[in-house]
């Protein structure tokens, strides 16, 4: 089994779904054990990933990151970092290629992010 990098968090995407992938490799191990701790929720969040990345009406669970942490940097291009809450603690966060239309999951764990403390 690969290390995670750029592998599609399964199952593929269908008609005009976002396909979900990991931007690093330990994002895939963040990933699982988010599953693990809090599966219905991760579960609605792949779903709503899959499906509306980028809500135009923004939530305190799902929104762009804001300051610093507004953008990144992924495959030489600058995007918006999009955050979605999972729990109190767990987060997703992610970017978006609009043109290829993959979400690439940049961190996903069931604690707080280290660069947010």
């Amino acid at each position: 089994m690969s290390g995670g990098k750029r592998e599609r968090v399964a199952p593929p995407p269908i008609g005009d779904e976002w396909d979900v992938k990991f931007g690093k490799s330990e994002v895939k191990r963040g990933w699982d054990e988010l599953c693990r701790t809090a599966t219905n929720n991760a579960r609605k969040a792949f779903d709503l990933l899959r499906t509306d990345p980028c809500p135009a009406l923004e939530t305190t669970r799902h929104h762009r990151l804001k300051g610093s942490m507004k953008s990144i940097t992924f495959d030489g291009q600058s995007y918006p970092l999009w955050q979605y809450e999972v729990t109190s603690g767990g987060r997703i966060w992610y970017c978006v290629n609009d043109a290829k239309r993959v979400v690439w999951l940049i961190h996903a764990g069931p604690g707080h992010p280290k660069s947010t403390e």
